[in-house]
């Protein structure tokens, strides 16, 4: 983040934590903000949460949500976070390699959250992000959307040679195992390079597709999908340690509890993938064998990747997020 920017976004949020009004001495009120923009699924479904948190939580802890996108610009969110100029941030790991590569290796997971509490994942991300990022992981709030390739130009193998597929980091070294020539560009403009031919297709989750209107220049979805859209709650770690006993417990209760609604995304993910057909989007389907080899493929290639960027944490990773035979559920 530049240093005029962080000096204007900390004012503009200083401004905004005053204007909520003097807190009862016990209470603490925690700027919260969102790498999404605020008319998305993600931050309804979060505002949602925000409005109990705050019902249920007078006199203890509250949440000042200060907006999205047009309040701070995605890629800024992860930094805002470790330097404390807000406190929690709703972001996905994919926004904020910048500030601590290992957050992208969490799409990679392939437990949901609830077992990684158990079993030691939670604290062995936490020993991460507290060491390299000054943040404390707080909740996964997004689970079982995963990521989908589509396209324009029919296929009957996994095999994208002269194809210009629209990426991001994400599943960038898996089109390119697939020979795709990938074209980074901002979602903004997708639709028109789709229009005008500019790129063949594009890799995003089963959701969210209606909501730039790609759906009009989109003809194929390929199954299977491959990894899953991580989209979780961090905070300031300096912040997390002020917070009291009595505060600390009324957080992680209302974590628990957002975590607990993870299965609107099970059901969201069916009503897209309607919606999908029903908009015309054709699924292209391989074999039982061909579909496990893609899958397989995206895990080896991710975890692959993940290994040259930070082979310890990688390995460690990779032991508590996976299952015994990761990516080959057909």
């Amino acid at each position: 983040m530049k240093f005029p920017l962080i000096k204007a976004a900390a004012a503009f949020l200083a401004c905004a934590a005053m204007s909520a009004g003097p807190a009862q001495a016990q209470q603490t009120t925690l700027r919260l903000i969102s790498a999404f923009p605020e008319n998305g699924i993600y931050v309804q479904h979060l505002q949602a949460w925000v409005k109990k948190f705050n019902e249920e939580g007078k006199g203890v802890l509250q949440l000042n949500f200060l907006g999205g996108p047009k309040t701070m610009p995605p890629f800024e969110v992860g930094n805002a976070v470790k330097t404390g100029v807000v406190d929690i941030a709703l972001n996905t790991g994919a926004f904020y390699t910048n500030v601590l590569p290992e957050s992208d290796f969490l799409k990679l997971s392939d437990i949901p959250v609830a077992e990684q509490r158990k079993n030691g994942a939670f604290e062995a991300i936490n020993k991460v992000w507290n060491e390299k990022g000054n943040m404390q992981y707080l909740a996964r709030m997004v689970e079982h959307q995963p990521f989908h390739l589509y396209i324009n130009k029919k296929i009957d193998k996994p095999d994208l040679t002269g194809m210009k597929i629209r990426i991001t980091p994400v599943y960038r070294e898996f089109f390119q195992a697939l020979n795709a020539n990938v074209i980074t560009t901002p979602p903004g403009e997708v639709y028109t390079a789709l229009e005008r031919g500019v790129v063949d297709g594009y890799g995003w989750p089963i959701g969210g597709i209606f909501d730039l209107n790609w759906q009009e220049k989109t003809k194929f979805r390929v199954d299977p999908g491959f990894y899953d859209a991580e989209v979780s709650l961090i905070m300031n770690l300096p912040a997390y340690k002020k917070l009291t006993p009595p505060q600390l417990a009324y957080l992680n209760k209302q974590l628990l509890a957002l975590e607990a609604q993870n299965g609107f995304w099970d059901r969201y993910a069916e009503e897209e993938t309607a919606r999908q057909a029903k908009a015309g989007i054709q699924t292209i389907k391989f074999d039982q064998a061909t579909a496990r080899r893609y899958r397989d493929m995206a895990y080896e290639v991710g975890w692959a990747t993940a290994a040259k960027q930070s082979p310890e944490v990688a390995a460690r990773f990779k032991s508590l997020l996976s299952r015994p035979a990761a990516g080959s559920r057909p």
